[in-house]
């Protein structure tokens, strides 16, 4: 059997809504590795092949759409032997297969045209196979038990095969093909294909992935092709668009913005950034804060949905199982087997410290950026209850940190970096808890003062002088308690006893971004996270290589992770440091360029850059990862020092670095008008246009 080897061991991923696919090069699923067809956390379709009588086609080429909605192969025949009788020459038949997704199917065009001189005959076969794998199985989580497979069921054009979980749940994935196979099994489909020269043959594949008591919807191939691109129109022009000089900046906004749009799923609330493909296609607190933060400026629509969804998740009681305490915000919500059953506690879990002060500095941010009192106003016993749980349950001591305990089924650590081992002292043990993070702090003064300015809004002003005094009195504890002289940098956490790990992270620099440190610790960090041991050339290391666990291949310490930088290099900008900020985004962009479609990673290895090689991947890398989509938007939003106060748009010392030179800003809305904007460099200096104003909109430019 000849065997196509070109490019193959690459895979492509397609989201939509709660599914996604990873195919390989040949538009396959291989019945191995985490390949597959996805929904609610369950893997329903683990192979699914295209032969040509047992002959793997030759691949030529593979390719998603710029904007992620479709994946197009273009595949070719091998030599056909039968009997030891060449009957088909290579290159004679061509295959081209078109792959979507719209919301919880998987839809395929197959067209085979013959270029031969003569006509041609051939069996086209399809192999399926749905293990119903749970997500964390295919992570590695050793089950004790699985459920039940069901009998499949087969008609002239269909095939449905099932599994009844131990959760009593049944899931079932249905293919539907537009012809009859001349034979359906319940692992195969044979297609007889004959072709005078020059005459083609189209074929559609439909699988439907079904919980419960769902049922297929019946679209056709070109209908709900029309409906995800509709979708994307509507996204594309509620944003702002932004183009530079750069052609290659450009494509790394351009892909960016596809995997935020493609990772948006609707909610009853409004759209939600889901994580990360593959392991984390489902809600995440802090994850998507942090993503609708960073895209605020472009489109403030994506926080509306995040606030309002994690509003109605906000825990309203006690569930020590799930680490839920009244006003915590979510952590995760799994829908897989395992969570279902009760075998993981993630189904509703609240795990994550963070991410309660997070949803309110976002709210805060909201009301700047549009003006939106009334929403506010809805999500206001919300933000209230969120305030309620940093003081009550967050500050487990009393001393005005708030802290964490590690959980017996949940998470050990619960800050951003949530690996087992990403918190400990300078000698590399581990601290006692409970367990106060520095960026924690910094997380939790920024939402007193953005809790402040959202109680005045709301005309409740003895609320807004509580907590802006109790924002004055952290941050002097802040200092008083982290800053640590001998290393030149604010402690990673304070165990039980209030001992400082006095270890160099990346965790301070958000300290920045919460503008909770005065500026001549500010000047410090910049300093030294521009040194050799923690700047890596492609950006900060999560941990300084002085340090004892300090490992570029790990997870969490010593990597880098582009939200963290972006974090961080926005932090700068709050504090003038713009030129920190300027080299975070150029050693950003340029690794951009070292990625498949400019698609910036979760993360990646922490080695030192070397000349004329790209940066190190981190193998299991979530890719495309929404705060790291969101990256350049954050970053370029801190160099141009976009910021709104309802109608007035502000632009704070803008800088842009030499390898852009000019950047237009178009449909960029604000309450009541929107705006062009022209930023083009000179030297130093940035001169901004107004190319166009509509509405009562007012630009204030600080030099």
């Amino acid at each position: 059997m000849e065997v196509s080897t070109l490019r193959e061991n690459e895979t492509y991923t397609l989201k939509s809504e709660e599914s996604f696919a990873i195919f390989d090069a040949l538009g396959n699923i291989e019945p191995a590795g985490e390949e597959g067809l996805y929904y609610k956390g369950t893997r329903f379709l683990s192979r699914y092949e295209l032969f040509l009588y047992s002959f793997r086609p030759v691949l030529l080429s593979s390719a998603i759409k710029e904007d992620n909605t479709l994946f197009t192969i273009d595949l070719t025949n091998p030599d056909i032997f039968l009997n030891e009788k060449l009957v088909i020459p290579k290159g004679c038949v061509h295959i081209l297969r078109n792959k979507f997704l719209y919301k919880n199917s998987c839809y395929e065009r197959i067209h085979i045209e013959n270029f031969s001189l003569s006509p041609i005959e051939f069996i086209l076969s399809f192999f399926f196979e749905g293990d119903f794998a749970d997500i964390f199985e295919i992570r590695g989580f050793k089950r004790k038990q699985r459920g039940e497979f069901l009998s499949p069921l087969t008609d002239k054009t269909k095939i449905v095969f099932g599994y009844k979980g131990i959760d009593g749940v049944v899931r079932k994935t249905q293919i539907v093909f537009s012809h009859p196979p001349i034979n359906l099994s319940s692992k195969q489909a044979e297609f007889k294909i004959k072709l005078k020269p020059k005459e083609s043959y189209t074929l559609h594949v439909v699988i439907h992935c079904l919980v419960g008591e769902e049922k297929p919807e019946e679209l056709s191939y070109k209908k709900a092709l029309f409906y995800i691109t509709h979708r994307l129109k509507r996204w594309e022009e509620s944003t702002c668009k932004i183009s530079t000089s750069n052609e290659q900046f450009n494509q790394w906004l351009k892909r960016s913005l596809a995997d935020i749009i493609m990772l948006l799923t609707e909610t009853e609330k409004g759209p939600y950034p889901f994580a990360g493909i593959p392991w984390f296609t489902t809600p995440f607190g802090r994850d998507a804060i942090i993503t609708a933060l960073e895209c605020l400026w472009i489109n403030p629509e994506i926080a509306k949905g995040t606030l309002a969804f994690l509003a109605e998740t906000q825990a309203k009681e006690f569930d020590p199982e799930k680490d839920a305490e009244p006003g915590k915000i979510i952590h995760e919500i799994r829908k897989g087997e395992l969570a279902s059953a009760g075998e993981i506690p993630f189904a509703l879990y609240y795990g994550s410290v963070d991410a309660t002060p997070l949803f309110v500095i976002l709210a805060g941010k909201y009301l700047e950026r549009t003006g939106d009192v009334e929403f506010i106003r809805k999500i206001w016993e919300n933000i209230v209850l969120a305030m309620e749980w940093i003081k009550k349950y967050g500050d487990l001591d009393g001393d005005g940190f708030v802290e964490y305990v590690p959980s017996e089924k949940g998470l050990i650590n619960k800050g951003w970096k949530d690996s087992f081992d990403s918190v400990f002292y300078e000698d590399g043990s581990f601290p006692e808890p409970p367990i106060a993070l520095v960026e924690v702090q910094g997380y939790v003064y920024y939402a007193k003062r953005k809790a402040a300015k959202l109680a005045e809004a709301l005309d409740k002003k003895e609320l807004a002088q509580k907590w802006r005094k109790e924002a004055k009195e952290l941050k002097k504890k802040i200092e008083e308690a982290f800053w640590c002289e001998e290393i030149g940098c604010y402690a990673l956490a304070l165990d039980g006893k209030k001992r400082p790990c006095k270890v160099r992270t990346s965790n301070a620099g958000h300290l920045l971004f919460a503008k909770a440190v005065e500026s001549s610790r500010a000047r410090k960090l910049g300093e030294l996270f521009f040194e050799k041991h923690f700047f890596s050339g492609w950006g900060i290391r999560t941990l300084s290589s002085l340090e004892k666990r300090f490992n570029p291949l790990s997870y969490h310490n010593g990597s880098v992770w582009p939200h963290d930088n972006a974090i961080i290099a926005y932090g700068f900008a709050k504090y003038r440091l713009k030129n920190y900020t300027l080299k975070l985004l150029q050693s950003l962009f340029e690794a951009s360029t070292f990625f498949k479609l400019h698609r910036i990673p979760e993360l990646f290895c922490g080695f030192r850059r070397r000349p004329n090689e790209g940066p190190t991947h981190y193998p299991v890398a979530c890719h495309p990862q929404a705060w790291s989509a969101g990256t350049v938007f954050f970053m370029l939003q801190a160099c141009l020092g976009i910021n709104f106060k309802e109608n007035h748009l502000f632009l704070h010392y803008p800088t842009l670095p030499p390898f852009l030179q000019e950047v237009w800003i178009q449909n960029l809305k604000l309450k009541k008008g929107r705006v062009d904007l022209h930023f083009k460099r000179y030297e130093k200096d940035v001169v901004v246009n107004v190319l166009n104003k509509e509405g009562d909109v007012k630009i204030f430019i600080e030099k």
